[in-house]
């Protein structure tokens, strides 16, 4: 399918039936999205070898596309991946409907009473890359939300993504919701995204969900309003009072668990009186660990590290890398945030309230963290289940995109004959 028109006749199709979809999921019983979503967890777990299969598949495909080893982490679906997939759709299903929950309400002198409620969004888009199991994350919550999603995988995740989005299909017809509610575009054509891109009458929002160069495109060509961060740009701050037991677990933590996560930390700052102590105990356990430290001239001196440049700061490696450097204090650790984040994820260690009162007040990140691994930069670590995103905007939604996220709202107005003087 490489002709353009097929392309725009295909995602026209699509964008239709999404739209229809949505007329019936904005009042589709609650009752109906928790049975949909839970009947797609038992066909996740009844198609468990099905789904491996068709990973491998993917697997191989990446390999010979020579995508990089925290690339094909992200791809991976090994049994404990694909029991939280499952696990997943049913923590969303257990969450309680947004949809019509009642945000404020009041009484005017006039008579009038009146509720501001949530309401889905309508249509949303989400485009990804590598990993499959957004399939399920992106269609359980726009579900949940009352909405009917479309969703367009990477080349890289095709068959896995497909082999989920099955068990979705599944799980709609046995609630006897559309199956159109969660429509997969069925080809790896790009032509398919530029589309997308461009459909302001069939969808609401785009979400992104991959690298900066996917996610800059997005920004860049969308007409349809977009939900997104560009890079995550993730830092952690090792106060002088930073309890030094608590910094080796969260400073490893966040910079090894998953390097190919947006959660990732890409930069190590260290405030200047732990130069020669805490600090450099922490740069050589990074070296041990295996990172490729990129440290500034203080700390280059240290063994095993690597003189960094200007390019090292603001850079998300996603990587076994991470840029490390001196800074004066609380400070001097907002003022790098400031120049060289991207309001994403920034963390502080340190037992001094006061300090991380400043951080927290002074920075404006979608997520602020103290003493904790800023791995935890994710929708279901914050209770929500999954997540569709990471919002670094400050319109509408910002910071893990849940079901709630997914929601605008509208004003229901009640009188009993009143008429305006």
């Amino acid at each position: 399918m490489k002709d353009g028109h097929d392309i725009a006749g295909l995602m026209a199709g699509i964008g239709a039936r999404a739209r229809a979809a949505a007329a019936e999921l904005a009042f589709a019983p609650a009752a109906a999205k928790r049975a949909a979503l839970e009947a797609a967890a038992r066909a996740i777990e009844a198609r468990e070898a099905a789904i491996a299969a068709a990973n491998e598949r993917d697997m191989d495909f990446g390999r010979d596309k020579g995508l990089s080893p925290a690339m094909l982490d992200r791809l991976m679906l090994d049994p404990a991946r694909i029991a939280g997939i499952a696990q997943g759709l049913r923590t969303v299903a257990a969450q309680d409907d947004p949809v019509g929950a009642v945000i404020a309400e009041w009484d005017m002198p006039s008579g009038l009473h009146i509720r501001r409620v949530r309401t889905p969004l309508g249509v949303v888009g989400v485009i990804f890359e590598s990993r499959p199991n957004v399939t399920a994350d992106a269609g359980a919550l726009c579900l949940k939300a009352g909405n009917a999603a479309i969703l367009r995988g990477g080349s890289e995740s095709f068959h896995s993504s497909r082999a989920i989005h099955d068990c979705l299909a599944e799980g709609l017809r046995a609630a006897d919701l559309p199956e159109d509610a969660i429509q997969l575009v069925p080809t790896r054509d790009r032509a398919a995204v530029a589309e997308m891109l461009k459909m302001t009458g069939m969808i609401d929002v785009i979400v992104p969900r991959g690298g900066k160069g996917l996610v800059g495109l997005v920004q860049r060509e969308a007409r349809v309003p977009v939900f997104a961060h560009l890079e995550g740009i993730v830092h952690v701050y090792v106060d002088a009072a930073a309890d030094p037991k608590k910094a080796f677990e969260v400073v490893l933590n966040a910079k090894t668990r998953r390097t190919g996560i947006c959660g990732a930390a890409e930069c190590l700052l260290i405030d200047r009186p732990l130069a020669v102590g805490l600090g450099a105990d922490l740069i050589a356990a990074l070296v041990e660990a295996g990172v490729r430290v990129h440290a500034d001239e203080t700390l280059a001196a240290l063994p095993g590290t690597l003189r960094a440049t200007e390019a090292d700061w603001g850079r998300e490696y996603l990587d076994m890398d991470i840029a490390a450097r001196i800074v004066d204090g609380v400070d001097g650790a907002i003022d790098h945030i400031r120049r060289y984040g991207s309001q994403h994820t920034d963390a502080i260690l340190t037992e001094d309230d006061a300090a991380a009162e400043r951080f927290f007040t002074r920075l404006d990140s979608a997520i602020l963290m103290r003493n904790a691994s800023t791995q935890f930069a994710d929708g279901g670590e914050f209770g929500m289940g999954a997540e569709i995103g990471i919002a670094t905007g400050k319109m509408h939604a910002r910071g893990p995109v849940g079901a709630e996220q997914l929601t605008s709202f509208k004003y229901l107005v009640t009188g009993d004959g009143a008429v305006r003087n």
